[in-house]
């Protein structure tokens, strides 16, 4: 994984950070932790400019963002529990988590959303909420872009420290990005497999 996204990255410059970043907030399996500190290493290295890897990866992150604002905008909360209720095995979104989100936007309303954007396991599912009760797009992407930015730049910036041991870290994060990714995937498929027996045990405690 270490290999393929640092290749990616070699190629395809600025545009495949973004891309990878975008990608991570709509297929969780390429997560935004190897993604950015690998991007901060190219940078060291003189590949890239650090501001222009962090503006590559908000930007993709953002553009993830916005597409979960406008599905939450387009399909309304309803429609949106019925799509999960059917298909939530899949995609990995239960209603219960689209009413815990929910939940929280109501609470907290922007703040939310700039702090979702730090949360690894929420920074997809919050923009959702932010869509379906119309919070105005400029004032979502002016929260999201406050997080996403903080979140962009730590990353970068620690892989940017850290290039000076690079031979060093690529020994022991290639097997351990690749573990990562394992980890998660398997998660995915543990989901899938237990997801009506998690929904039924749910039920039981409502009751």
């Amino acid at each position: 994984m270490f290999d393929w996204i640092t290749g990616w990255i070699d190629s395809m410059g600025a545009f495949g950070v973004g891309l990878l970043m975008f990608l991570e907030n709509v297929f969780p399996p390429i997560p935004s932790e190897l993604v950015m500190p690998l991007a901060g290493f190219n940078a060291a290295r003189g590949d890239m400019s650090l501001i222009l890897v962090i503006l590559a990866g908000s930007i993709g992150s953002l553009a993830g963002a916005a597409l979960w604002y406008w599905i939450g905008a387009k399909f309304g909360m309803d429609r949106l529990r019925r799509l999960s209720e059917r298909h939530g095995r899949w995609v990995g979104i239960s209603p219960e988590e689209l009413e815990k989100a929910q939940g929280w936007f109501d609470r907290h309303g922007g703040i939310a959303v700039l702090i979702g954007r730090l949360i690894p396991t929420v920074r997809t599912l919050i923009s959702v909420p932010a869509g379906i009760n119309g919070m105005g797009l400029p004032k979502f992407l002016g929260y999201s872009a406050v997080g996403t930015v903080a979140w962009t730049a730590l990353l970068a910036g620690l892989g940017y420290w850290l290039e000076s041991g690079y031979e060093a870290v690529e020994a022991w994060l290639n097997p351990i990005s690749t573990a990562i990714v394992v980890g998660i995937v398997a998660l995915y498929l543990w989901r899938v497999v237990t997801y009506d027996r998690r929904r039924a045990k749910r039920g039981d405690r409502a009751d």
